[in-house]
């Protein structure tokens, strides 16, 4: 009774052979497939499973504790990247500044708002740092 399957990966959908000591074998021995098989069980485990979540954020750690030059030594090893990268940087700082940005300083210590009850509803734009006020705040008598 040796049934074929088709491999789970989207992008193989080989028949095989699945090995009955294996509870649901539903990927093929091809690398790229198992590969793929190993990153979703990572990806489920870590959704699912914080002691493994902490088990990983701390070999993660001490892997760059002992590697802490490896980004520099990487962009020295890859000046193109490098350069590419500042360019791309600065198309996106430029998106970011045409937009509404409220920076911290913003209130320079001044309160412009009386006390009272307000119902604050957020102003035009996609950015807000630290303690920055919404622009925009519209008043509604209570009671």
């Amino acid at each position: 009774m040796d049934q074929k399957i088709r491999c789970a990966n989207r992008s193989c959908r080989r028949l095989f052979l699945p090995n009955p000591r294996v509870k649901n074998h539903r990927y093929c021995d091809r690398e790229a497939c198992q590969r793929l098989r190993r990153n979703r069980w990572q990806h489920q485990k870590m959704k699912d499973d914080p002691e493994y979540q902490e088990d990983q954020k701390e070999s993660q750690q001490c892997w760059m504790e002992q590697n802490h030059d490896y980004w520099r030594k990487y962009r020295d090893q890859r000046p193109k990247y490098v350069r590419r990268n500042r360019l791309l940087q600065k198309e996106r700082d430029k998106k970011r500044r045409s937009g509404n940005l409220a920076k911290m300083d913003s209130l320079n210590g001044k309160s412009y708002v009386k006390a009272g009850g307000y119902y604050l509803i957020p102003g035009p734009g996609n950015l807000a740092k630290m303690d920055a006020l919404s622009q925009e705040y519209l008043l509604i008598p209570i009671g």
